[in-house]
């Protein structure tokens, strides 16, 4: 056990809580119409504790035990075996206790479930995206944390087992939200007057407050998925700060010159674009190659909301695909180009390495797409026959706040 390792992994987790609550909700919560701002934030804080909750009752065990490729077991069910009370023992997961880490990787949960809500804002009922919630985290976010991140001498993970990277959770977390997000934005379909009518962000500074409080809680997501205090986690908290600048400056140079105007709203898109393309590289690529990861999310998110957008036709409201699937794929793959230590990496031994590193890592990204995508349609299938999707159109002109909440968050 040490005590520092401990420490550090119980900050790490709360400032991922922080990211979820607030950070997401309120970025979220910013970029909706006023009518329906209290429903965001109640979507990502509800999704966030269901997701802990099922995580303490069968998530971890399914995703952390010994299973088959695809799957855990069941032998920490509500968390079993990690504490003794008779004695007072605790179970470890290397240098931590067992529940320390199952609690960082709550959050994990919690926040990948909380990201799919924007892709589908302002039109879908409450009940619905429990529903959605309860399949997807099940049969989706388990299966690929199982993959991408279960070590075993014997029976690891799929992906683990054939050598891609992923620190902190490009294909885990990013992709995985991004495509689930892209899915639910077809099949729940598009906000009425999409396209005809004005929907502008309600409130930009709540929307910065929120991204600022992204970066600082991801500090946690990606340094304290060293899981130590260690030389490790000081290369993912500087690839963090680094990667995330670079970012925020490459989108607004980007859409300065497409636009004519440098935006708050750029600026803040580009630090999450910074961060999700950052996330699985943090602590297996050098400075340099994170700059050059952060740089090139940005340039290429820029066009994921708005280029991309229009291809796909799709309302993904709060562009959950544009920015975190985009991005989450940007940096899977670089991360498996940055690894070289040749680019300043800790990882491959020669440049030779890289094509096949990369092959890799686009079986991993195109895994996790094809997985997500498939769990997601059924998902919103049965929540849609269990519940119904979307409000009806009279409820969502109205708003979704006084309709489903009973409140409202401005009053005149």
């Amino acid at each position: 056990m040490d005590k520092a390792d401990i420490g550090w992994l119980m900050v790490s987790t709360l400032l991922v809580l922080m990211m979820a609550l607030p950070g997401l909700a309120l970025f979220y919560g910013g970029l909706v119409r006023s009518k329906n701002v209290l429903s965001v934030l109640m979507q990502v804080t509800a999704t966030f504790a269901l997701a802990v909750v099922l995580w303490f009752i069968y998530g971890y065990s399914l995703a952390f035990t010994e299973g088959n490729a695809f799957i855990g077991g069941f032998s920490r069910l509500f968390f079993s075996g990690m504490f003794n009370p008779a004695d007072g023992t605790y179970a470890m997961s290397g240098s931590v206790t067992e529940i320390a880490f199952a609690c960082f990787q709550a959050t994990f949960a919690g926040i990948t479930c909380a990201l799919i809500v924007g892709a589908f804002a302002e039109r879908t009922r409450f009940s619905a995206v429990l529903v959605f919630t309860a399949i997807w985290m099940t049969f989706a976010y388990l299966p690929i944390a199982h993959m991408v991140w279960y070590i075993s001498p014997t029976n690891p993970g799929l992906l683990n087992a054939r050598g891609a990277l992923d620190f902190a959770g490009g294909t885990v977390v990013h992709i995985n939200a991004g495509i689930a997000g892209l899915v639910g934005a077809y099949v729940v379909g598009k906000r009425v007057g999409y396209g005809r009518e004005a929907m502008q962000p309600h409130n930009l500074p709540m929307t910065m407050i929120g991204a600022a409080l992204l970066w600082v809680g991801w500090f946690g997501f990606n340094a304290g998925s060293a899981l130590a205090a260690n030389e490790n986690a000081t290369l993912a908290f500087l690839n963090t700060l680094v990667a995330t600048a670079g970012a925020i400056l490459a989108w607004t140079f980007t859409e300065w010159g497409i636009k004519g105007k440098p935006s708050m709203l750029g600026a803040a898109s580009g630090a999450v674009a910074g961060l999700v393309g950052i996330t699985p590289a943090a602590g297996l690529v050098g400075p340099v190659g994170a700059l050059i990861i952060g740089i090139v999310a940005g340039v290429v998110c820029v066009w994921g909301v708005n280029g991309l957008k229009r291809m796909l036709r799709a309302d993904d409201s709060l562009d959950v695909f544009g920015v975190h699937g985009v991005g989450g794929i940007v940096g899977a793959l670089l991360t498996g180009v940055f690894n070289a230590k040749a680019l300043g990496g800790p990882g491959l031994d020669s440049v030779g390495a890289i094509a096949g590193q990369l092959w890799i890592q686009l079986e991993g990204v195109l895994i996790t797409i094809v997985w997500s995508a498939v769990v997601a349609w059924i998902a919103y299938k049965i929540a849609d026959m269990v519940c119904g999707l979307r409000v009806p159109e009279d409820v969502e002109r109205e708003g979704l706040d006084i309709t489903c909440h009973g409140e409202s968050a401005y009053h005149s």
